[in-house]
């Protein structure tokens, strides 16, 4: 098994497996082999695969996406008849198809992996539609998470951090980049700021849209109202659930850049909170529209007319963010908790090491 990120602090809890765990790091800065700096990177991560293959004697491999992972999957398939499997994400395959090159990288991890594993339905409609893959070829596996480790937590309860008793607060925890949508958030706050002047929104994350975020909060005089936490620990991403009332997302496409699934809103559900999610890419499958939230256009970000019409909403009546919660830790409980997650996995990936690999 192979993880991306080496982290000394992980190697006590790798010792509990009983396969061994490598950790290499993987990163690349361009996908491309186009110029010589990605080409060298590319043979580099292939040479520490290869002694991998060669001593733990690997007879298939799984790769966490198409690029670049999986286009050294594919390599080590040229040279050693290796198949693999590659899980796909949405925003991969979509922005592939952006450039030449990336696309004839994809196409080409795409067409000879024995399986693709999509995240979602949105996934899995563009991998036959924009680029011709089987349906029989492709699994459908959505991400999960461990919902004991997300307690159903009580708004109001204990000492606030980041805000005071009585706010109702927003939360959006993800990168700071386009298509999570904090901009439109933040319009949406400063037009219900005369209505419900106790309305915060706590930002959690870092990216590189945080300067002009930051400006835009300025320029609408939203500086009580709105909060950048920067990165969070566990222990203060816990703090931000405990205060949150709503939480929201309002993801949108930017070009080809787009959602395939949104972990976030499962972790939010989770804790009992109702979520806000964009109705563009792969959100459909991680809430119930009307009983776990509100799912909604917002493409529009210059003039959120839909977000702030549902942050509105669920801000007059704490009756219905109250059942929506109760409705969201329901749904993720029943449908994405590593127990039903898992069980997912064995009969998918069971399948699949089953059938026959060319």
């Amino acid at each position: 098994m192979v993880v991306q990120e080496s982290n000394q602090d992980l190697h006590e809890t790798d010792s509990h497996y009983p396969h061994p765990i490598l950790r290499e790091n993987l990163h690349v800065d361009e996908r491309i082999l186009s110029n010589w700096t990605s080409l060298r990177r590319y043979q580099q991560i292939s040479g520490h695969l290869r002694n991998i293959v060669r001593q733990h004697k690997v007879s298939a491999i799984h790769a966490g996406r198409p690029l670049h992972e999986g286009l050294v999957a594919r390599w080590m398939n040229i040279r050693y008849g290796i198949p693999y499997l590659c899980f796909i994400h949405g925003e991969d395959i979509n922005v592939a198809t952006t450039s030449r090159e990336l696309k004839i990288l994809t196409q080409s991890v795409l067409k000879n992996a024995y399986r693709l594993v999509a995240n979602s339905n949105f996934t899995v409609g563009l991998l036959q539609n924009d680029w011709r893959v089987p349906e029989e070829k492709i699994a459908l596996m959505h991400p999960g998470i461990d919902v004991s480790q997300y307690p159903h937590l009580a708004r109001d309860s204990g000492t606030r951090k980041y805000t005071n008793a009585g706010d109702v607060v927003l939360l959006t925890v993800g990168r700071l980049q386009k298509r999570k949508g904090q901009d439109a958030v933040i319009r949406s706050v400063a037009k219900l700021r005369d209505k419900h002047p106790n309305l915060r929104y706590l930002i959690a994350g870092v990216g590189e849209q945080e300067a002009e975020l930051r400006k835009l909060v300025a320029e609408l005089c939203l500086e009580k109202q709105v909060l950048f936490l920067g990165a969070v620990s566990d222990q203060e991403m816990m703090d931000c659930y405990r205060e949150c009332d709503i939480f929201v997302m309002s993801n949108r496409a930017v070009g080809k850049d787009c959602e395939g699934f949104g972990i976030v809103f499962l972790e939010a559900q989770a804790h009992g909170i109702p979520v806000i999610a964009g109705a563009h890419g792969g959100t459909g499958d991680a809430m119930v529209h009307g009983e776990t939230g509100l799912r909604i256009d917002c493409q529009d970000s210059e003039n959120p007319v839909h977000l702030t019409e549902a942050i509105d909403r669920l801000v007059c009546s704490p009756e219905l963010r109250r059942s929506m919660g109760i409705g969201g830790r329901k749904f993720v409980t029943e449908n994405f908790d590593w127990s039903r997650i898992s069980e997912r996995a064995r009969n998918v990936l069971g399948a699949l090491n089953g059938s026959n690999r060319c």
